[in-house]
């Protein structure tokens, strides 16, 4: 079965088409700029051909129509009709407290986005536009929603409530919903076959650091916390959020710099984090190197963010009453050395040792601990287009049977 895997940001489609009986990406790519001028489509296939065309891309529904084109291309595509797509699979980012897995879109299911739209303004539309744009593309192919939030929708109260009125809680849903679930999920998945052991017998701390950064503890297979909250802005430090910190400050900042409420969300999103501390990048292998010249400001932001880490990674052992593996995935989390190893570094107590060695390899799945310690460090590129293309088939396939 080939499922087309769709994740619709404001201005950008990336996307997968996937044959999920052999696990196999058949072809891929991103369709830049929707909406702007120099709108571009940039497509790899399996075997290497890649091509980047430019057009008028005014919104979704062009966008779809033209990976169509590329997808049925006679010189680069992989499939001969659009019926030879059986299902879309969309990456939907909130899914609020009424999904906990992934569903057939339905009317019913678009309304329920359509509310949730509040929780998460800056993606659910576009997210909504993708489904839009490929009912009139693909009119009658099944589409399947698979939410960032649905893996912790199994936190306890303990972990999701905030210490606000309760009843905020109850009229508003203000709680901690967490993000990258799709990520933890899979790389949970691939720990515990890497462990050779059921993820029902594991404790993991999994850590998805990137440009967007979280942690989950992973408690017997399911998500007992996560750093990420409300928003995507709570826990790490990341590459341009905030993360944790003491709320007055931002009221502090406000009245101080006379900010409005959308400078003062844009402060803490897009200009604070490892780009806010350092003055330098919000990427982490340029903090790096300008750390190892000497440049003491990369370095704070360089110890911020490696100690949050750390840090949570004992928060979660205690969570959890005990750790059998981390596992660092996520653009930092497979390829620096140097942040694993600072993330790792004086957690003997905890059974985490470190290999050098093993750790020096950089974009493949490994163990990286030294041989014979009580808790693995993993390293796991993360698959989320696998596992939402797996969980689409499986809908349909379910659908098909009734």
């Amino acid at each position: 079965m080939n499922i087309l895997v769709l994740n619709c940001g404001s201005s950008s489609v990336k996307y997968q088409l996937i044959n999920g009986d052999e696990r196999k990406k058949l072809a891929g790519g991103v369709v830049d700029r929707i909406g702007m001028s120099g709108a571009t489509l940039s497509n790899v296939r399996y075997d290497g051909d890649d091509i980047k065309i430019t057009g008028e891309i005014v919104d979704h529904t062009v966008a779809i129509e033209y990976i169509l084109a590329i997808l049925l291309s006679r010189n680069h595509g992989v499939i001969s009709d659009k019926s030879d797509i059986h299902a879309v699979g969309h990456r939907v980012v909130h899914g609020g407290e009424t999904f906990s897995g992934s569903v057939l879109i339905t009317a019913e299911v678009i309304k329920t986005l359509q509310d949730n739209i509040e929780l998460a303004p800056l993606h659910n539309p576009h997210n909504l536009r993708g489904i839009s744009a490929c009912e009139a593309n693909l009119p009658g192919t099944p589409q399947v929603g698979v939410f960032d939030t649905a893996f912790h929708q199994r936190m306890p109260k303990k972990a999701y409530l905030y210490g606000i009125p309760y009843a905020l809680y109850s009229q508003y849903k203000i709680r901690r919903y967490g993000f990258h679930g799709t990520s933890h999920r899979y790389v949970a998945d691939r720990a515990a076959e890497m462990l050779g052991r059921p993820l029902s017998e594991l404790k993991l701390v999994t850590c998805h650091l990137g440009n967007g950064c979280s942690m989950a503890a992973v408690d017997k297979g399911i998500s007992v916390d996560t750093t990420m909250g409300f928003t995507p802005l709570e826990g790490l430090l990341m590459g341009t959020r905030c993360g944790d910190m003491d709320p007055q400050i931002i009221l502090y900042i406000m009245a101080k710099e006379g900010l409005t409420l959308n400078e003062a969300g844009t402060l803490l999103n897009k200009h604070s984090g490892l780009q806010g501390i350092s003055g330098v990048s919000s990427d982490m292998r340029e903090i790096i190197a300008e750390m190892n010249n000497n440049d003491r400001k990369a370095g704070y932001a360089f110890d911020v963010f490696t100690y949050r880490v750390k840090k949570y990674i004992g928060a979660y052992a205690a969570a959890m009453g005990g750790l059998d593996a981390v596992v660092f995935t996520g653009g930092i989390g497979e390829n620096s050395a140097e942040v694993r190893k600072a993330c790792c570094d004086n957690l003997g107590f905890l059974g985490i040792e470190v290999d050098d060695e093993k750790n020096s390899a950089k974009g493949k799945e490994r163990n990286i601990s030294k041989d014979d310690t009580r808790a693995a460090v993993l390293v796991i590129p993360t698959n989320e287009e696998l596992v939402i293309a797996l969980d689409t088939m499986d809908i349909v396939a379910t659908m098909d049977q009734t």
